[in-house]
């Protein structure tokens, strides 16, 4: 196998994962690595985040076709999360990220430890909070995720989605479409921090995004056909995957 097939068949499957729960970037982003092993990291960090952008954007336009978007909670984490999460790009220029890189592992667990446990956590759409509430919630949500999105970013979708499902009552599958919004605010923040800094390979990823989006567009609609149960199963998968990744990054390399 080429090494470019094995590029376009990752940013596949990470489209079709990112659609539904989050946590593409876990797919695409060490097959980057493996092809590129001289190519500096920040650059392709910037051309991950350029294929992701092309899927979650075509996934968070097949969810508002098919799924009721709670926009009033939507848009202002949409617009938190782009402010932080340039926010925590610039930071991350300035802090290294070692301690989030230690202690993410041990919240991914405890997430996957609190989800098994309430087995009829959103199985349910029910909205706990309305108004102003809502979107003060909203923004704390969005600008905290965005901000680690820029920071450190491992997790990012699957982090909404159980923020979405466990503060706001939304089930697995409505939650999962709040997420790719807000998502696609991170990734043009991102975009924009990433190629006013040159770090983009623009052939690369716009060939890999092709593929990402029909990932993407596979996914959101098995989510839809299949509703909250399955979104849940997947997610409970990914977020498995990331604790042994984060893990191992964090404590044997």
């Amino acid at each position: 196998m080429g090494d470019f097939t094995f590029l376009y068949i990752a940013a596949f499957f990470a489209g079709f994962v990112d659609a539904v729960v989050g946590g593409g970037g876990l797919i695409q982003l060490p097959a980057l690595f493996s092809v590129f092993p001289n190519v500096v990291p920040a650059t392709l960090l910037g051309t991950n985040k350029l294929a992701g952008f092309w899927g979650t954007s075509a996934a968070a336009i097949s969810f508002s076709r098919r799924v009721k978007i709670e926009w009033t909670a939507a848009v202002p984490a949409a617009v938190a999360a782009f402010i932080f999460a340039f926010a925590g790009a610039y930071t991350v220029t300035r802090v290294p990220p070692d301690f989030i890189r230690k202690l993410l592992p041990l919240i991914l667990l405890a997430v996957a430890a609190y989800t098994l446990k309430r087995k009829d956590m959103g199985s349910v759409h029910a909205p706990l909070h309305q108004g102003l509430k809502q979107r003060w919630l909203a923004i704390i949500v969005g600008g905290s995720v965005g901000f680690y999105d820029g920071f450190f970013g491992p997790g990012t979708g699957s982090f909404l989605v159980f923020l979405f499902v466990r503060i706001f009552g939304f089930d697995f599958l409505g939650a999962s479409a709040v997420a790719k919004v807000v998502n696609v605010a991170c990734n043009v923040s991102a975009l924009f921090w990433f190629w006013k800094s040159g770090h983009l390979l623009w052939q690369i990823g716009l060939s890999m995004a092709l593929c990402n989006v029909i990932g993407s567009l596979i996914g959101s609609r098995l989510a839809i056909k299949h509703g909250s149960e399955f979104v849940r199963k997947l997610f409970l998968v990914v977020v498995s995957s990331l604790i042994l990744k984060t893990g191992y990054d964090a404590f044997f390399k």
